[in-house]
């Protein structure tokens, strides 16, 4: 008798599942048990379609070979050097190939291990900054409704997403949040940015009236915010909120965790919406999702302020055992090299309008009323059944599941981002299981 080279784990108590209903999913488990390219293999043998490229992060799709290649390698050369006081030659060729692909003035790049740490290192900077400057009052941090930045305390802190809020206390103290810019009165149905919602930035010179400019450290929000539901950001706003934190001395920090590394069809969020932020938060798709690694990447000012004082002393305090570890930037510098020897971020520019037309098909489907997009990002947004919010696209991932499709839900939104390795067959077959998913709900 053959071995079963797939065997499912025969007790599921012991792991507390994050972001997981975990006496639903323990009662009838959805197991994974290998991948290729765009499907995902499930332990009963069947091909799962990833419209949602693993978690907003294996951009490449699964288990690209140069990808593979280089973590063996890496391994069995070189397992761990530690970051403080030490370095190694990958971490720093990835440094530099993050700096060449990113936004000109993006000059420095801090190694972290998770899109949550990427932000918690760019708060911190930005406080730190302002303090080398002789600015020590700016600690204020301001953050977005609806933003997610991660699950960590500062993170929660300038998020603005009410679950991942309630349950941890009073939270950083000398936080603020901007108004989010889903309006779904003026918008809905948009394809692209919408037209309305530019003044919602102006609420910003709001809050410096409030509290002060002198107090504000930074703003942080995503340049299209994924995790809540794709809410894109209206025509002009991105560019009304650098014009005032320029006018105010307050740094803008973009959070490019799901932005980053071609999802909308350019290396990164500020390239396609031609905005330049001061700091950049980097994660997911820059291992494409192989091995945990983040990143902030800095200007050049931002950097300098610290080189001060003694040469022999510690520029800034703060950092991680994994920072620039070098198996995930052996990682790194594959992925960043699949991206552009197979042209990906190219793909998902020119395949954006078909996959704009793939998804707007769904208009008019059973209980659809809302869908937006770009790049190769779509939500589509769901009534909610009344007295059970979130109940009915949960449903439509179950039934999804089952019908050979990986889609995401953030409360009753279904949220697609697949790998831009996607071909028309794909978004084809994505958006007709989709379809018959919808057209099959209560």
């Amino acid at each position: 008798m053959a071995l079963d080279r797939n065997p499912g784990p025969n007790d599921l108590s012991a792991f507390w599942m994050p972001f997981t209903a975990n006496r639903q999913f323990k009662k009838a488990p959805r197991m994974f048990v290998g991948a290729e390219g765009m499907y995902y293999k499930t332990s009963d043998g069947r091909e799962v379609l990833d419209g949602t490229a693993g978690l907003w992060c294996c951009n490449a799709g699964h288990c690209r070979p140069k990808i593979t290649e280089a973590i063996q390698k890496q391994a069995a050369e070189l397992d761990y050097a530690p970051a403080f006081q030490m370095g190694h030659p990958k971490a720093f060729e990835l440094a530099s190939a993050l700096r060449d692909m990113a936004p000109e003035g993006m000059e420095h790049v801090f190694f972290t291990n998770s899109g949550s740490e990427s932000v918690e290192t760019a708060l911190k900077i930005a406080i730190a900054y302002h303090r080398a400057r002789g600015e020590g009052a700016r600690t204020r941090l301001i953050g977005r409704e609806r933003g997610y930045h991660g699950v960590n305390f500062g993170g929660i802190s300038v998020g603005g997403i009410v679950n991942n809020r309630k349950m941890f206390g009073t939270l950083l103290a000398g936080v603020d949040h901007l108004p989010h810019t889903h309006l779904p009165g003026q918008n809905a149905f948009t394809r692209g940015q919408p037209e309305h919602g530019a003044y919602l930035a102006d609420d910003l010179e709001r809050i410096v009236a409030l509290h002060g400019a002198e107090t504000i450290a930074a703003v942080i929000v995503e340049p299209m915010a994924g995790s809540t539901g794709v809410l894109m950001p209206p025509r002009g706003y991105l560019e009304k909120l650098r014009e005032i934190c320029t006018k105010h001395g307050i740094l803008l920090i973009f959070d490019e965790v799901i932005t980053g590394f071609g999802r909308l069809g350019s290396a990164f969020a500020a390239d396609h919406f031609g905005v330049q932020p001061d700091m950049m938060t980097v994660a997911k798709g820059l291992t494409n999702g192989v091995i945990p690694m983040g990143a902030v990447l800095t200007t050049g000012a931002i950097h300098d302020a610290f080189m001060a004082g003694p040469e022999h002393v510690i520029e800034l305090f703060h950092g991680y055992t994994y920072s620039g570890n070098p198996i995930a930037s052996a990682a790194g510098i594959a992925t960043l090299q699949t991206y552009r020897e197979e042209g990906l971020f190219e793909n998902a520019a020119a395949l954006a309008p078909y996959w704009e037309d793939a998804l707007h098909s769904l208009r008019g489907l059973p209980h659809v009323i809302d869908i937006r997009n770009m790049g190769l990002i779509g939500a589509v947004e769901l009534e909610p059944i009344a007295g059970e919010p979130t109940k009915r696209a949960f449903t439509a991932f179950l039934n999804a599941y089952e019908a050979g499709l990986l889609i995401r839900t953030t409360g009753d939104i279904i949220a697609l981002s697949p790998p831009l390795m996607i071909d028309r067959s794909q978004i084809d077959e994505l958006f007709g299981k989709l379809s018959a998913v919808l057209k099959a709900l209560d």
